[in-house]
């Protein structure tokens, strides 16, 4: 194969070629890559090399377990375990401290009532038979509550019964109409 005939165009488009390769070069964008965090494993694409988690919060929670494993290896060590013995005997004697007026004023303050301490205040059973409650509700309009209405009787009135009252009707119209009459009432 000969050279090109028309040499300036390829030159031309060797040097796009190497400045697209330069440019890319110096963005350097970092591929798409998984989150490090246990559990998370989202696919983000990164905006430096070395961007490890996928966003603020899986960042945080990766550096709270990194101290938590931190202290847990330091608390296995000699001095570790020395030190948090420590921290626990202070913990205990200033709980003790805090409980300790709680208790004293407990015992100051303790006081018996005697039996017949409200003995004066009440009054004898004689003087209650005189009292009575007062009715929420009248007796007629509970125990006729299940009788069909009929010529002079009405239940929000509390009326009489008609001297000359019709024959009561069958048991079946007279449960629906006790039901009905209930409902009223309600």
């Amino acid at each position: 194969m000969g050279p090109f005939e028309n040499r300036t165009d390829q030159l031309e488009r060797q040097a796009a070629r190497r400045q697209k390769r330069r440019s890319r070069r110096s963005r350097r964008i970092p591929r798409a890559r998984r989150c490090l965090l246990k559990g998370c494993g989202r696919r983000f694409q990164g905006k430096h090399a070395r961007q490890r988690y996928c966003s603020p919060e899986c960042r945080q929670a990766a550096r709270k377990w990194s101290e938590w494993k931190a202290r847990l290896t330091y608390r296995a060590t000699a001095a570790g375990k020395q030190k948090r013995t420590g921290q626990s005997r202070r913990y205990r004697k200033r709980v003790k401290e805090q409980n300790a007026p709680q208790r004293k004023a407990v015992r100051e303050a303790a006081r018996v009532i005697s039996r017949n301490f409200f003995g004066r205040l009440l009054r004898p059973a004689w003087l209650l038979r005189m009292v009575r409650p007062p009715a929420a509700i009248a007796a007629a309009t509970v125990l006729l509550a299940c009788l069909p209405t009929r010529h002079g009787m009405c239940l929000g009135a509390r009326a009489t019964l008609a001297q000359n009252a019709d024959p009561a009707p069958s048991s079946a119209g007279r449960a629906a109409h006790c039901a009905a009459a209930v409902r009223a009432m309600k």
